[in-house]
């Protein structure tokens, strides 16, 4: 179930990020077409969270919440531009937009991971880094 929050979560930060910086980031459809592109995104996005944090985690006495964050950032620029590249589902006119993408996914995704109950976050980043 918590992969599932992360998925959703993941979404919504991109789909904000979308929305703020439009027409520099979009994503291509309408209607269903339009709800299937943002939860494949989605999906990318909340499976590679998924999997790469846990890793970072096993490591957070030797880093701390300031460097989750920029290599969640990082992530998620880098998941926008190859997205963005290798699909369909999303177009940016250029890198330096999956910059200011990823900035506002980041901080979208961080805030409601923090906003979500504690036995729903348990083990998140952004618990790690609310925490500190």
């Amino acid at each position: 179930m918590r992969v599932v929050i992360k998925i959703v979560v993941n979404g919504i930060g991109v789909y904000v990020a979308a929305l703020v910086a439009k027409p520099l980031i979009e994503f291509v459809g309408s209607g269903p077409a339009l709800v299937w592109a943002i939860v494949w995104v989605a999906l990318v996005f909340g499976l590679a969270n998924t999997f790469a944090l846990p890793i970072i985690r096993s490591v957070r006495e030797a880093v701390r919440w300031p460097t989750v964050a920029l290599i969640t950032f990082c992530l998620n620029v880098l998941l926008l531009w190859f997205i963005s590249k290798a699909s369909e589902h999303l177009h940016l006119q250029g890198f330096w937009l999956a910059l200011i993408g990823g900035a506002i996914a980041t901080t979208v995704s961080l805030a409601l991971h923090a906003a979500l109950p504690e036995s729903k976050r348990h083990g998140s980043p952004a618990e790690e880094m609310l925490s500190r």
